[in-house]
Order: C-alpha cells, then sequence, then structure tokens
C-alpha cells in the first residue's frame, strides 16, 4: 500500500525478482494510452474508446485510483526492476457484474513470452490470498484469448466454463480459485 517515508510516499505494492508492481497514477496516462490501444487490447478485452492522454488521465482517475481507495486493491502498472520501465497492468478487479474479486492483466506484446505475466499474476494472486484474506478469485477471458487462458491454469485457476455478463453480448470463459 501507500507507505509514507521521509514525507517521500511510495506506489510500490509488489516486488518480484525483476518487476515491481505499482499504483498506477495520472503521470501514467502515456503508457496507459499506448496499451489499451494495442491490437491485442482491443481484440481480448475491448476498447475502452481512449484516444488522448487527457481522456487516460481521467479514466486512470476514475477508475483504478478510485478502486485502490474503495478496495485497497485494483490493476497495478507492471515496471521492470531494470530502467522502471512500463511494461503492462496487473492486478485485482472488484467488478460490479462478478460476485467475486477477478485477477486481470495485459502486456505490451513486446514482454509476451519472457515470463513477466506470470511472474506479475503469481505475486497478485498470492497477495490477494495474504494481505486481503480472499478466500475465491476469478477470471475472465476472451474465448480466442488461448495465452491468457493458459495463464490462468498456470497460476492455478481452473476453467468452470462459460458465462455472459450482465449488459454483455458474448459469453465469456470463466475461471477460479479458491483458498
Amino acid at each position: 500500500m501507500i507507505k509514507a517515508k521521509a514525507g517521500v510516499v511510495s506506489l510500490k505494492v509488489l516486488e518480484t525478482d525483476r518487476l515491481i508492481l505499482r499504483w498506477q497514477t495520472a503521470e501514467d496516462a502515456d503508457f496507459v494510452l499506448k496499451l489499451m490501444n494495442e491490437p491485442s487490447w482491443i481484440r481480448f478485452i475491448g476498447d475502452r474508446g481512449l484516444r488522448t492522454t487527457e481522456d487516460t488521465r481521467n479514466f486512470i482517475l476514475n477508475g483504478a485510483v478510485a478502486m485502490y481507495e474503495k478496495h485497497g486493491f485494483g490493476l497495478y502498472l507492471i515496471e521492470l526492476k531494470e530502467g522502471n520501465v512500463p511494461i503492462g497492468l496487473c492486478g485485482l478487479i472488484k467488478r460490479d457484474s462478478l460476485e467475486d474479486v477477478d485477477i486481470g492483466f495485459a502486456l505490451l506484446p513486446a514482454y509476451w513470452g519472457k515470463g513477466y505475466a506470470y511472474e506479475a499474476a503469481s505475486a497478485v494472486l498470492a497477495h490477494g490470498k495474504e494481505f486481503f484474506g480472499l478466500k475465491r478469485i476469478v477470471a475472465i477471458t476472451n474465448p480466442d484469448n488461448a495465452s491468457s487462458a493458459n495463464l490462468l491454469k498456470k497460476i492455478g485457476l481452473q476453467e468452470k466454463g462459460m458465462i455472459t455478463l450482465p449488459n454483455a453480448t458474448e459469453a465469456v470463459r470463466f475461471f477460479e480459485i479458491e483458498f
């Protein structure tokens, strides 16, 4: 969480061997705009309609930052420890459309296949269980997103079938893990 040390506020939530996961801020808008306009994000997660840095700042403040304030968790920015390079998002989300907290992740394509998503998602899953005391975490994926489904299985979630979320027209794959 936020820790004050000598007047400095740290937004770091988790640290792994190669990554730092931290709260997003409005200053991350350019990176988030780039990530959310990647063809893979639009295909597998959906077009959020973000086209400007200012729109993205507001999206971060009204989405991730609001969720941190309400629940203590949300989607964290993933940075490489070496050089503090932002590479993606990973975290826990409390959606109105799901009973349980779910885990989500997305990385820029240049960072796929290097184990970063597994490293981040494993840390977030453990954090949800240990720090927040969650007894169950779920996940949803686009039916065509085999890579995300495989990662969810690799971190221990089990596929339970297809569900259609409220106000959605397409069914999604549903996964869960109970602790």
